[in-house]
């Protein structure tokens, strides 16, 4: 990875008013746009033509899960006044143009099944598109283009504050070192994970105990337990055989919620997280 010069443009004046993001030596530009702001954006002329988009806010049956809408536009402008009637749950929606009106119909196509492919594969946000986009056949050259564009946007839309893209591990170029972390007990928890900027990551596959201590049911632990129950009635923990099984990597807010609801007890997840080698997590923290 290299250094990058990311220009963010206040259209308002404000903090949670209306912004662009560009990338330099880069064609395309992206737009922060707040529900309340769309319809005083018909003035931005650029909005009128083609792009991608996508719309955020809560899932309104879990007004603790993100939710994000997919799609595509010859006319973007026009599309988000529409979903301003036909779409309650977002807040916000976040277009992506190319900046010489360069991405045809194939693009905008190529574009919305990969954003749509990538969202699926990372599980942070509910996705609210009924049906899979199709992807358009374009030429090779085309699919070069198109996987740089896709890449300078992820980065753009992650720094707006929105992570819908981003993978939650972090591979060794992200980080100086890929440090895997290892936790167990005797009531059949076995888990791995890693420390990210966001938090820390259980990875799929890992175990939980089969059951928790009473006192984990009390009122002091009663958040994290309760995590613990929404976790298994999501399925993200689910029993397999007479083990409780991550089915996909999750991003806990600390190493000790982790441990927490790993393990069903109170627990310090600085010392109870360890490497292969026995160092706890709250060392391999000084080393660095």
């Amino acid at each position: 990875m290299f250094p990058k010069s990311i220009r963010l443009f206040l259209i308002d004046g404000l903090p949670n008013g209306r912004v662009f993001a560009e990338l330099s030596n880069w064609t395309g530009k992206v737009y922060k746009l707040p529900r309340t702001m769309v319809v005083q954006s018909e003035d931005r002329v650029d909005l009128a033509g083609t792009g991608v988009y996508l719309l955020f806010g809560k899932d309104p049956d879990d007004d603790s899960r993100d939710m994000v809408y997919i799609g595509e536009s010859e006319e973007v402008y026009k599309r988000l006044r529409s979903h301003l009637e036909e779409k309650e749950f977002w807040n916000y929606a976040v277009v992506i143009i190319s900046k010489d009106d360069n991405l045809n119909k194939a693009h905008l196509k190529y574009l919305e099944s990969k954003m749509y492919d990538r969202a699926s594969e990372v599980k942070r946000y509910q996705i609210n598109n009924v049906n899979r986009p199709t992807c358009s056949a374009i030429s090779e050259p085309d699919v070069a283009e198109m996987e740089e564009f896709f890449s300078n946007m992820v980065l753009l839309v992650s720094t707006l504050g929105f992570k819908v893209f981003d993978k939650m591990k972090q591979t060794p170029s992200e980080a100086r070192d890929e440090i895997i972390f290892h936790l167990s007990s005797a009531r059949g928890a076995n888990a791995r994970g890693q420390q990210t900027t966001e938090g820390f990551v259980v990875y799929q596959g890992s175990a939980a105990a089969k059951d928790v201590v009473d006192s984990f049911k009390g009122v002091r632990f009663r958040g994290t337990y309760n995590l613990r129950l929404k976790l298994m009635d999501d399925e993200v923990i689910k029993k397999e055989r007479e083990e409780l099984i991550f089915t996909q990597d999750y991003l806990f807010s600390s190493p000790s919620a982790a441990a927490m609801v790993i393990l069903g007890r109170s627990a310090n997840g600085r010392t109870e997280w360890k490497t292969s080698e026995g160092k706890m997590l709250k060392d391999v923290e000084k080393d660095e």
